[in-house]
């Protein structure tokens, strides 16, 4: 990686032309402010309430629902409910990034996407608990997923439009720091409401919409209004989508790699509930106190290893080696439930795991802004399509753990697949030039 000299932000102009010394001119190509005081903080605050909604929907309040809904067929329904939203949500992000990269509004080219996506989602997610039949849970599961990947599309790509390169490892580690405290506080809380998943959801519809537009409002970005665009083509436009590994070989191992570590982590994080009930033997009250136990215990080691790789991976101008490390840390952690098919290895692994996740969240990201094909220039759109590469397997990640579990062996064939994935995903990073 070729390190950036330092020096004012506000004089950085970064290879996309986003981030400029001063507003743009009419008929000029869109630009962003440089990163004021308050965008850090904004970052991790709008972080922390989208994967809160995210973890506490995904971890505890969908599978409580679809337990009570039908306990003998819970596996099962809960793989058919994310099979159909991955469906819908496939090519969400990259979608709503490539329209946000041509959006001309004064509000700027992320900002009205953002907003869009939190209030939809939202609104869907007030009238979830209600639902009686599996139908329309699918039917309302799979708008939820869309909106709020319409949010996190836009919000991925303000860390390579307002920062340049060799402060984005910092801007990262924000994202990745509000992740973790999100994921951790939302299973906590929606353990707390499991017991009444209306209100639960309707909780995280509220904290979603109130973060965002906190983000947007103090984090204003520059209007598009009069930026020049081009014209319209729909051929160019789904032509966009593919990016030729041959052309981007970096971009092409970057995204298989966090695919496949993805897949390797969210197979058993996507059933840690059943985990507890079918495989550790609690009941479903104690199981969903427990995951929130078990979310509490990793938050403390993970924010130190995303504060401390984010920082140390700018330092010395490297991402792939504490990728390495990750990956060796989190394999480790999924072997404990294997050995010790308690609540003890649960606590263990996940204390491991959050650090493997914690390095890895930091770095990746970072190292997902240096891979862009033309230096950035469609930024929203490329990292719309690299966050497919987090959306299709923890979307696939519920039928492919049901299929593991009915086919071989039961619940400990999850830890083994996790750690086989991850593995894979680490020597992915190996063919990846631009990047140490």
């Amino acid at each position: 990686m070729t390190m950036h000299p330092t020096g004012d932000p506000a004089a950085s102009i970064a290879p996309t032309g986003t981030i400029s010394a001063g507003r743009p001119a009419t008929g000029e190509a869109p630009a962003s402010p440089p990163p004021g005081r308050a965008l850090l903080p904004g970052i991790l605050v709008n972080a922390l309430a989208l994967f809160a909604t995210y973890g506490g929907l995904i971890v505890v309040l969908l599978p409580s629902q679809l337990y009570v809904l039908d306990p003998a067929h819970k596996v099962d329904n809960l793989a058919i409910v994310t099979t159909v939203s991955f469906v819908f949500t496939l090519f969400a992000q990259p979608i709503v990034g490539a329209l946000s990269d041509r959006t001309r509004s004064r509000f700027g080219r992320r900002a009205p996407w953002m907003v869009s996506g939190a209030l939809i989602g939202a609104l869907f997610l007030f009238g979830l608990g209600a639902l009686k039949s599996l139908f329309w849970i699918a039917v309302f599961w799979a708008v939820i997923q869309v909106a709020l990947n319409a949010l996190q599309g836009p919000l991925s790509a303000i860390t390579a439009d307002r920062f340049p390169r060799n402060r984005r490892g910092g801007a990262s580690a924000m994202f990745g720091i509000g992740t973790q405290v999100g994921m951790t506080a939302g299973v906590m809380l929606a353990g707390y409401l499991a017991t009444a998943v209306g209100i639960g959801y309707t909780v995280f519809g509220i904290v979603v919409v109130a973060a965002t537009l906190l983000f947007v409002l103090a984090n204003r970005d520059w209007s598009s209004k009069h930026a020049a665009v081009g014209s319209w083509s729909w051929k160019a436009f789904l032509s966009g989508f593919w990016i030729s590994p041959r052309r981007n070989p970096d971009f092409f191992w970057a995204f298989t790699a966090r695919f496949l570590l993805i897949l390797g982590y969210f197979v058993v994080s996507a059933y840690q509930l059943y985990i507890l009930t079918d495989y550790i033997k609690l009941s479903l009250g104690d199981a969903q106190k427990a995951v929130g136990t078990l979310a509490l215990v990793a938050l403390v080691p993970t924010l130190i290893a995303i504060v401390l790789s984010g920082w140390w991976s700018d330092k010395a101008g490297r991402r792939k080696v504490f990728i390495y490390a990750a990956s060796a840390v989190m394999v480790v952690s999924l072997a404990f439930p294997l050995v010790m098919p308690t609540l003890t290895g649960m606590i263990i692994m996940s204390v491991l795991n959050g650090v493997g996740f914690g390095l890895y969240m930091s770095c990746d990201a970072a190292l997902m802004t240096e891979v862009l094909p033309n230096a950035g220039q469609d930024a929203g759109k490329d990292l719309g399509i690299l966050n497919v590469a987090t959306n299709i397997p923890q979307a696939l990640s519920a039928v492919i753990a049901a299929t593991i579990i009915h086919s071989f062996g039961g619940y400990p064939s999850l830890f083994v697949f996790g750690m086989v994935f991850v593995v894979i995903a680490a020597l992915a990073l190996i063919p990846i030039k631009s990047v140490r």
